[in-house]
């Protein structure tokens, strides 16, 4: 009986490429090749699952021309490349990486967050340049954190690891904004009070987004949101390009209509707004804050997982969503 041919779209670690060719033929991309959409769809087709990194688009016209397609498997906790109601219409289960990233991506987020506050990267260039020739009591003077106001956006996993960061380590007041309050023992543990969003953009002296990205969550960050915040703040994204409108954000940095951002996420990336690269006071990073080899390794395993789960023994663990499992 020959096994089911599954897609790695993009480079991976070859033990887990291994691991997947104990149950697949696998058809996998180690030359790490950019396939074009017509690329991807050709190497899609015949295809019973595919490994996806966030990156490639599973829409309806991918789903058309893979009938036998049956899980697509995303190596990353959000899943905007996924059209779920057109898997779901097409009974193709989506799966995605939640939990295994979530230590690590706040760790970074709060990384950014100090090189955003404490000037960091502007500095470095300066020295860099070899324009340090003297001390001088106002050089690079950034914002505090410690004993500041850390607002976060999206009080997720992810958002409420940074919350207990801010709280336990940094004496910070959190606030947060979510499209529903977290349990009370939850904001016990994270020290957290729910405002409302207009009272979050006003009150925070540091604004951490961590929503996932939407129809309804594009652009939740415009001209009129940071028109709202005050002139000395700053903002962290490290949720999803879309979620902030860049163009708004890099006129309101070079206006100081805010103090500073740090961006790892961008629209249209791995393009980055021409705005953005011209203004100083902006720390920018090239989408890596679940970056660390543990993490990655643990993301590609529940990837893996998920299409043996469900491909070999009917049961993945991450389901997006579930009621394909039904209908299978």
């Amino acid at each position: 009986m020959s096994k089911p041919r599954v897609l790695v779209s993009r480079a991976i670690f070859p033990e887990v490429i291994a691991r997947l060719q104990e149950h697949f033929e696998v058809d996998a991309n180690q030359g790490d090749e950019l396939w074009s959409r017509a690329e991807f769809a050709a190497r899609l087709k015949g295809a019973a699952g595919a490994l996806t990194t966030g990156a490639e688009r599973i829409d309806e016209d991918a789903l058309a021309g893979a009938p036998g397609l049956r899980i697509c498997a995303n190596m990353a906790v959000g899943y905007n490349n996924f059209d779920v109601p057109a898997m779901t219409r097409r009974r193709v289960l989506a799966t995605n990486t939640p939990d295994v990233l979530t230590e690590t991506t706040a760790d970074f987020g709060f990384a950014l967050l100090m090189a955003t506050a404490r000037r960091v990267t502007e500095s470095e260039h300066y020295l860099r340049a070899g324009k340090w020739t003297r001390w001088s009591y106002d050089m690079f003077s950034g914002c505090e954190v410690h004993g500041t106001t850390l607002g976060i956006l999206g009080m997720g996993r992810i958002g409420q690891g940074i919350a207990r960061r801010g709280a336990h380590g940094f004496g910070m007041k959190v606030i947060y904004h979510n499209r529903s309050r977290l349990a009370p023992e939850l904001e016990a543990q994270c020290k957290a009070t729910y405002v409302s969003k207009l009272d979050l953009l006003r009150t925070a002296d540091h604004l951490v987004l961590v929503v996932p990205y939407s129809a309804q969550s594009h652009h939740s960050i415009g001209a009129a949101e940071l028109a709202q915040m005050k002139p000395t703040a700053t903002i962290v994204n490290i949720a999803r390009g879309g979620i902030v409108d860049d163009a708004a954000l890099a006129a309101a940095l070079r206006s100081k209509g805010i103090a500073a951002a740090g961006l790892d996420v961008f629209e249209g990336e791995p393009q980055v707004h021409p705005d953005l690269l011209t203004v100083p006071n902006v720390v920018l990073t090239p989408h890596i804050a679940s970056a660390t080899v543990p993490t990655r390794l643990a993301m590609a395993n529940l990837a893996a997982d998920n299409l043996i789960g469900f491909l070999v023994n009917g049961k993945p663990l991450t389901p997006l969503n579930p009621e394909v499992l039904q209908e299978h």
